[in-house]
Order: C-alpha cells, then sequence, then structure tokens
C-alpha cells in the first residue's frame, strides 16, 4: 500500500513494461478489482481506491471530469503509462476520460435507462418541498446507502448519477472491449450492448450479476488478454 498525491494504490509487477490500471466502481475500492491480481503476470498492476472511496479520503466535490483529471495527474506522477485501464460501472466513465491505448468496460455507467414512476414522483416532491422549505431534505427522500454519504460525496453523487456518456463513448478512437452481465439491474445488458455501438465493436455478454467478474474472474481475465493480443494496437 501507498500513497501519492493523496491517493491509495496498490503496484505490482513493477519491472513490467506495459501497464493495466484499474478502477472500481461507485461505492467501491480497489480491493474488489484485486481479483484480477493474479492473471496478469505479464502486466505492471495498478489498483487505484479513488477519492472519497476506500482508504482515499476527500472533502471535495467531483465531477467525472475531475476524476479524470485527478487520476491523469496521478497517474503522471508515477510515471505510469496509460496502457490499459479496466473500469467496472462509475470507473469505466472515468476510464472512457482517460483515454488509454485499451480500454476495457465492465458493466460501464453512461447510459440513462427511464426512471420508474414511483422514482420520478419522489424526485417532483423533494423538487417542489425544497423550493418551499430549503435546507437538506435528504435523509428524508434518499435510500439508506445515500443518507451514509457525507455531504460531499452526496453531492459528488448527483453530479455522477445521471450522466449521458454517449457523446464520450462515441468519441473514443483507440480500442474498446465492453463486458456485460445477463442479469445486471444496474448496467442492463442492453445498456452494455449500446454502449459497445457507440465504441464500434460488440459487446460480451456473460452470467452473472453487476459484479459477475467476481464469481469468474478467469473467464474475464480471459477475455481480456484475448482483446489485448489480437488487437492491431498491440505493440
Amino acid at each position: 500500500m501507498a500513497v501519492k498525491l493523496g491517493i491509495h494504490y496498490e503496484m505490482f509487477n513493477l519491472q513490467k513494461d506495459k501497464s493495466i490500471i484499474f478502477l472500481h466502481g461507485w461505492g467501491s475500492n480497489k480491493e474488489v478489482m484485486k481479483v484480477f491480481r493474479e492473471y496478469f503476470d505479464e502486466y505492471k498492476l495498478v489498483f487505484i481506491d479513488m477519492p472519497g472511496f476506500g482508504k482515499t479520503p476527500t472533502n471535495e466535490i467531483y465531477t467525472t471530469a475531475k476524476y479524470a483529471q485527478k487520476l491523469d495527474e496521478f497517474l503522471q506522477s508515477l510515471g505510469v503509462d496509460k496502457y490499459c485501464i479496466i473500469g467496472h460501472s462509475f470507473g469505466g466513465k472515468v476510464a472512457t476520460l482517460l483515454n488509454p491505448k485499451y480500454l476495457v468496460l465492465l458493466s460501464s455507467a453512461g447510459i440513462i435507462n427511464p426512471k420508474p414512476l414511483k422514482v420520478r414522483l419522489k424526485i417532483i416532491a423533494f423538487k417542489a418541498l425544497k423550493s418551499i422549505f430549503g435546507g437538506n431534505l435528504k435523509r428524508f427522500f434518499a435510500s439508506e446507502d445515500v443518507n451514509k454519504m457525507s455531504d460531499n460525496m452526496y453531492e459528488t453523487f448527483k453530479n455522477v448519477v445521471d450522466e449521458d456518456f454517449r457523446e464520450y463513448f462515441s468519441q473514443f478512437t483507440n480500442h474498446a472491449l465492453v463486458i456485460g452481465a445477463t442479469n445486471d439491474t444496474a448496467v442492463t445488458a442492453q445498456n452494455s450492448q449500446q454502449i459497445a455501438s457507440l465504441l464500434h465493436t460488440q459487446a460480451i455478454i456473460l452470467p452473472g450479476d453487476h459484479y459477475f467478474f467476481l464469481s469468474n474472474p478467469k473467464q474475464t481475465a480471459k477475455l481480456i488478454k484475448d482483446f489485448l493480443s489480437n488487437s492491431p494496437l498491440h505493440t
């Protein structure tokens, strides 16, 4: 474990030239992504706790772009190249903005699905009451998980939760691999297929839920290694 620019991280296989950087999803941390550690011995591996998660505390309010800028500075300070970045869920959006040579998206966020009627009505009620009473009504309307957030991370959550990333996916010009899951309710298989279409590639849909790679990391790692080995950019 090490700290640089306030960011906690772990690196393995330091003697290797090419790097794979792992970015976790919202509410998660680098420990989840370390399920891949044993499968990529030929690469330098960088596991990061993004600001506000794991062992990287922050009092700042972030946007996805600010996360990408912070991590870009961090990687430059380490002298780590952006050869391949693997991003899960929210980490997929940050990975896309970092513009690596090889982008791997695991159930990436970025496609907005219509909210259920119950949620839409709750938002309308929240906005109406806030305009009347002002103040912080979070504890009355937010889920238990959201209520546990610090104020700055709640503001960060509001900044990133409903981002439409279609434009950023379509602007990405390097090679990309998209993997989704059949039973993922947070990022549906259709969402992953939409992202793959924007990236001019095809989505691979595996059995499982939003954390499908935890139950079968070997298969997921093999797909990633095949992608890296067979891509025309591989040098």
